[in-house]
């Protein structure tokens, strides 16, 4: 699951981390952008010494520039976090964009409602937090299943 709570259920406070997915690490990247390259390079080993291969070169390197390029764009869009604390009688939300942009949303926990959106949301089992007139989401990169099994979890943790 890319979220975990890093406290004991008892403690005071809960702090949960969330963060999208990551399964291609910075490693995976630079040796499938290397044998990409590799594996585009072999046809062109029997024109080596043939001024065709200056015309197609421009080309596969762009090729090659294309996928690393989309794969960079993909890593940097995945840097969201979110910081959920929960204190004895105050919740904390606070969501890092990718950017660096900070999101905060505070809470007293009393008030605070915990909603699962089933089809009306954005994305299906959608998740929010209600409070102090405003509602948040909460864990819209997950998928649906985790989506699912996180709103079991603030409903479990909300009631201790």
């Amino acid at each position: 699951m890319p979220y975990q709570w890093t406290s004991e259920p008892g403690q005071t406070p809960q702090t949960l981390h969330l963060w999208p997915h990551n399964s291609l690490p910075a490693r995976g990247m630079a040796a499938f952008v290397l044998s990409t390259f590799t594996l585009i390079c072999i046809p062109t080993l029997p024109l080596l010494g043939s001024p065709i291969l200056w015309g197609l070169l421009p080309f596969l390197l762009a090729a090659v520039w294309g996928i690393y390029f989309a794969l960079q764009r993909n890593h940097r869009a995945r840097q969201i976090k979110e910081v959920l604390t929960l204190g004895e009688k105050d919740a904390q939300l606070i969501r890092t964009e990718p950017g660096g942009e900070v999101h905060a949303w505070d809470c007293n926990r009393y008030w605070t409602t915990i909603t699962k959106y089933e089809k009306d949301g954005p994305v299906p089992q959608y998740v929010t937090l209600s409070g102090m007139g405003r509602e948040v989401e909460i864990g819209s990169f997950l998928s649906e299943e985790e989506r699912i099994s996180l709103y079991e979890e603030l409903q479990r943790a909300w009631t201790r």
